[in-house]
């Protein structure tokens, strides 16, 4: 298990007013986590004082991360994919793009982005929760969960991460949201509509021992 940077420079790119995030005067911190946690249109495609404020497919955003992780981990030419919190499935078609030949599959809790997915790859997505994953054991060449399993309450977390390292093989990798100090813990408090793990890295690292999971992973940190 090691800790291995993918995320960070997307994350850096987006400009965030932490403040305004919690001082709004029509979606205040507290109803637009209401609004969120429903993970349909508010949270993708509503007011971008909500969440992401309109999701949508940018030509390229994914691919340098999927070729990124496809050259990382050697994965072979059908290489079998899964994207546990897959959204509309972004990522996953840009893997596409990389390896032409994968399999690849998504699982997410919200209808909403199922249905409103990537359309060429909308049959290979389905609704469902990282608590039960329906696929046996050992069936993937590559797992990845990206800002999704800090939305769980401890006991789901439990479940998500043993499930994560059941269904995968060799290469997992996950990306969670996390502080080191006082300043990014409240910029996480101020900015997040839907975490529910609330964890330094140090206490992530102790899920990761607790749970068995044996896979890579890598924190984003509101600075």
């Amino acid at each position: 298990m090691a800790e291995i940077d993918f995320m960070s420079t997307l994350h850096k790119s987006t400009q965030r007013d932490y403040l305004a995030r919690v001082n709004d005067h029509e979606y205040p911190k507290a109803k637009a986590a209401q609004l969120a946690k429903k993970f349909s249109y508010d949270y993708w495609d509503g007011d971008r004082r909500i969440c992401y404020g309109g999701y949508r497919y940018i030509e390229g955003r994914w691919e340098k991360l999927a070729r990124e992780m496809a050259t990382y981990y050697q994965l072979p030419d059908r290489a079998r994919i899964l994207d546990i919190g897959c959204g509309k499935g972004y990522l996953l078609f840009d893997f596409l793009k990389v390896l032409p030949n994968a399999e690849i599959y998504g699982i997410d809790i919200s209808e909403y982005a199922i249905s409103n997915a990537k359309e060429e790859i909308c049959g290979s997505l389905q609704v469902g929760n990282a608590t039960n994953l329906p696929w046996s054991d050992n069936s993937f060449d590559l797992v990845i969960s990206i800002t999704t399993l800090h939305n769980l309450y401890s006991y789901d977390l439990n479940k998500a991460l043993r499930e994560m390292e059941r269904v995968g093989k060799s290469h997992k990798y996950l990306c969670v949201e996390s502080y080191r100090n006082e300043s990014e813990k409240a910029n996480l408090l101020y900015w997040q509509v839907t975490c529910e793990a609330f964890n330094t890295p140090k206490e992530w690292e102790w899920w990761f021992d607790h749970t068995g999971y044996t896979g890579d992973h890598s924190f984003i940190f509101f600075e």
